[in-house]
């Protein structure tokens, strides 16, 4: 099976337009974070040495020190594909991510996009 090409992409070319897309919606950067930190396990430190380091995507999510396991109660529409029907996981793990990021820009709870269950 052929490798999506963002899979090799570093995390780092994509994390400002994350920043970016939240900014403009009067979010923060800490907010983007805190996403990726619930979403991975990542530490803050770690996260700034994966960015430093331009680890790929692939690689990013692979080695996530703790996977959030109520990440599977992300639903909806990213890029036109229903995020819980994707059925490659490091691109469903991009696609949760892109999720968080655009219900954030839409201003968003950070305790409803931080999913806990019920």
């Amino acid at each position: 099976m052929k490798k999506h090409h963002i899979y090799t992409m570093s995390f780092a070319s994509v994390y400002p337009h994350y920043v970016t897309k939240a900014e403009k919606k009067d979010r923060t950067k800490e907010e983007v974070d805190e996403i990726i930190r619930w979403l991975t396990g990542y530490s803050q430190k770690r996260l700034e040495v994966i960015l430093e380091n331009k680890t790929d995507f692939e690689t990013f999510f692979v080695e996530a020190p703790k996977l959030n396991p109520y990440r599977k109660l992300i639903k909806g529409v990213v890029c036109g594909i229903r995020v819980e029907d994707i059925e490659e996981p490091i691109m469903q793990e991009i696609r949760y991510l892109d999720k968080m990021i655009d219900e954030l820009a839409r201003g968003k709870a950070m305790e409803k996009i931080l999913r806990t269950p019920d």
